[in-house]
């Protein structure tokens, strides 16, 4: 669970998915796992469904709880 957390923290928002793929997990682990972070309160979860030819797709879209990530570099407007 702690790899699944620190993926999300470096890479951001990411499908349940890209997560298995990325980590070489079974995608029922990585849905497991990603439900108990959310059970305790680590990572924020949304399900999705999208469409790929034409076929309804099942996902979960994950993100760390609470996590701001540092401000791109470059210019920033006025206030």
């Amino acid at each position: 669970m702690d790899g699944i957390l620190q993926y999300l923290q470096h890479h951001g928002q990411r499908l349940d998915s890209e997560i298995a793929a990325a980590m070489g997990m079974e995608i029922e682990k990585v849905r497991v796992a990603i439900s108990d972070l959310s059970a305790d309160g680590d990572v924020l979860v949304c399900r999705s469904i999208q469409f790929k030819e034409g076929k309804p797709v099942e996902a979960m879209l994950c993100r760390v709880s609470g996590y701001i990530p540092p401000a791109s570099p470059g210019r920033k407007p006025k206030q």
